[in-house]
């Protein structure tokens, strides 16, 4: 071990020199540099070329293998015209078949970009040319969605400038793409998941944690034991192997976008991530949300708002003459992304620290119903009333003893809690291993801060979005009642990292999910996991059930919150085979992913 002396200390600390890595600091915490003044490259025009090929970038000083595209990680900004007709030439310099997804694009099905549903992929050394007319406007993104490269820098970012006038007033612009990466290589990464679902948790809960009262108290923590569950897990990959970048720089490159004082700044900002959602912040400016997924929403002033994977928020700010440190913190604490903000390059402002990491609830359990049962009725009296096994996991009362303990019984070869094993709450899942838990009372969450930030929400004169907030600029183009409901189910088994619709992964389906064209439906996604879904539909917009009638949102990606549901409606108006998954990557490669497929009323296989 090295002696620490003061010349050390000074050494590192960049008071000799140049800023130095300290290697006990934290990412976020290190000393940065003079700031990265490097817009994203671009490109536009009828026809644009693309290559895909590794490289090596540098993270903080560090170099690590990526996929980019044209040389870049995050790839090019493509930057196209509402109304034009674009052409994408896509060649694949890897040794394996990839693809390009446009993610939230109206296309054609056959442009999608999925391999094995809406096209044969791109096979090594060849090259794919996509073409599409671009029919909407806004901020998107595009990335691959073959295999795990995205996780690895096959992503980037797209603005489509509408064909009129803008209605969004704006000075200037920056493209904020966030995203996670690591040194180990994902197939790693999913192997180390599949061995044990905690494995990059570094946040449990301590014996310390209970002495110094910044943990769960003790009751607490043996009711969730005896359920098999840890409250600290929250996110499956973490700061503990990522680092959390903006436009491909970590917190040590402070990455900088430079303004004018007075000036409108519109940022457009996507989560490119793999598995990471950031709460985003900007300490000292309010941020006016003004698009969400790409379409324009009445302007709405918050103070942070929770971005999930996959979606993209457009934000307005109003900077002064100094800097300011955009903050875009993973939910679970374990790390964060960070730029700067300034009138000139140098310049730089004071980073907060981490902020203490979130604590799964009863709600997030699908308890939501019940409220707030911490600490309640662990010294309840036992009683020769029958006492259900979810009351008698929650402390509301003692089982007989003739009864036994119904904790940790196992069920399809899964140990589970019984507490959300209740099949009649959900009679239509099937009894397969990926349903290890069943929500017992599952509740519509868009009202409320998502996890993580509800304590922070409630603050005096801080505001945190919530999909509620969110109403449509526009009147929707589609007022029709829904014909039908559907309920879907996102389910999971942590413990062997299964993730699945209804309990049946994609390579288990025997068919697709079938829509009639024009047909309009309703759907509530019931989430009966402990960890937030982002859902994505493929070729679709729909508009979120969140009471705002014909200006309700439209989106394409939901955030579903862990034991809660959301509902949308959806008109199915684009004919073919469109993906329809969970945006965490790994979920997805795990199991969480089915097909829709919409054809043309009365043709076979049309109906529901």
């Amino acid at each position: 071990m090295t002696r620490m002396t003061r010349r050390h200390f000074l050494r590192d600390v960049g008071l000799t020199g140049a800023a130095a890595t300290i290697p006990w600091l934290p990412a976020w915490a290190q000393p940065v540099s003079a700031g990265i003044v490097a817009p994203l490259p671009t490109v536009s025009g009828p026809d644009i070329a693309l290559r895909v090929a590794h490289r090596m970038m540098m993270i903080d000083g560090k170099p690590s293998h990526a996929i980019g595209i044209n040389g870049t990680t995050p790839a090019p900004l493509i930057r196209l015209r509402q109304g034009q007709t674009a052409r994408l030439s896509v060649t694949n310099d890897l040794d394996e078949e990839t693809s390009i997804h446009w993610h939230g694009l109206l296309v054609p099905f056959q442009m999608d970009g999925v391999p094995g549903i809406s096209f044969p992929g791109i096979a090594a050394r060849s090259t794919f040319t996509y073409e599409f007319p671009v029919i909407q406007a806004g901020t998107y993104w595009y990335h691959s969605h073959s295999g795990l490269q995205e996780q690895m820098g096959h992503y980037g970012p797209i603005v489509i400038d509408p064909a009129g006038v803008d209605p969004i007033a704006s000075d200037r612009e920056h493209v904020i793409v966030l995203s996670d990466h690591s040194p180990m290589h994902p197939h790693r990464i999913f192997q180390k998941l599949k061995q044990q679902g905690g494995y990059f948790n570094y946040q449990k809960q301590t014996l310390a944690g209970l002495v110094s009262g910044k943990d769960q108290p003790l009751g607490d923590r043996l009711m969730w034991g005896g359920m098999r569950m840890d409250p600290t897990d929250v996110s499956d990959v973490t700061g503990s192997t990522y680092t959390y970048l903006v436009n491909g720089h970590g917190p040590g490159d402070n990455w900088t976008a430079l303004f004018q004082p007075s000036e409108r700044v519109r940022l457009r900002i996507v989560n490119a991530s793999a598995m990471t959602t950031f709460n985003v912040r900007i300490p000292g400016l309010k941020l006016t949300i003004v698009q969400a997924d790409g379409l324009n929403v009445r302007p709405v002033a918050v103070d942070e708002f929770q971005i999930a994977v996959a979606e993209t928020y457009d934000v307005i700010v109003e900077p002064d003459a100094r800097a300011y440190s955009l903050i875009a913190e993973a939910w679970d604490r374990s790390g964060m992304a960070r730029a700067t903000l300034a009138p000139s390059a140098g310049m730089v402002a004071p980073v907060p620290a981490l902020r203490k990491r979130p604590l799964a609830t009863m709600k997030d359990m699908g308890m939501g119903g019940m409220g707030d049962m911490s600490g309640m009725g662990h010294d309840m009296p036992a009683t020769s009333a029958p006492c259900p096994p979810e009351h008698a996991a929650m402390g509301h009362c003692k089982p007989a003893a003739a009864s036994g303990d119904m904790l940790g019984m196992s069920h399809d070869g899964a140990t589970m809690s019984h507490s959300m094993r209740d099949f009649a709450n959900a009679p239509e899942l099937p009894r397969t291993p990926t349903v290890q838990t069943v929500s017992p009372m599952p509740m519509d969450r868009t009202g409320e801060p998502p996890q993580g930030l509800a304590d922070i929400g409630q603050e005096a004169g801080y505001k945190v979005l919530v999909y509620r907030d969110l109403v449509a600029l526009d009147r929707n183009p589609d007022l029709r009642a829904p014909s039908r409901q559907m309920r879907i189910h996102l389910t999971g088994n942590m413990e062997r990292y299964m993730w699945a619709f209804d309990g049946v992964k994609l390579n288990e389906v025997k068919a697709p999910i079938p829509f009639r064209q024009g047909e309009r439906v309703r759907v509530t996604l019931v989430n009966d996991t402990m960890m937030a879904h982002p859902i994505h539909l493929h070729g679709h917009f729909f508009e979120l059930v969140t009471g705002h009638g014909d200006h309700a949102p439209r989106k394409h990606t939901i955030n579903v919150a862990p034991g809660g549901t959301a509902t949308f409606d959806l008109t199915a108006d684009a004919v073919g085979d469109w993906a329809f998954h969970c945006h965490m990557l790994y979920h997805m490669h795990a199991g969480m992913m089915q097909v829709v497929t919409v054809r043309p009323a009365g043709e076979t296989g049309a109906e529901a």
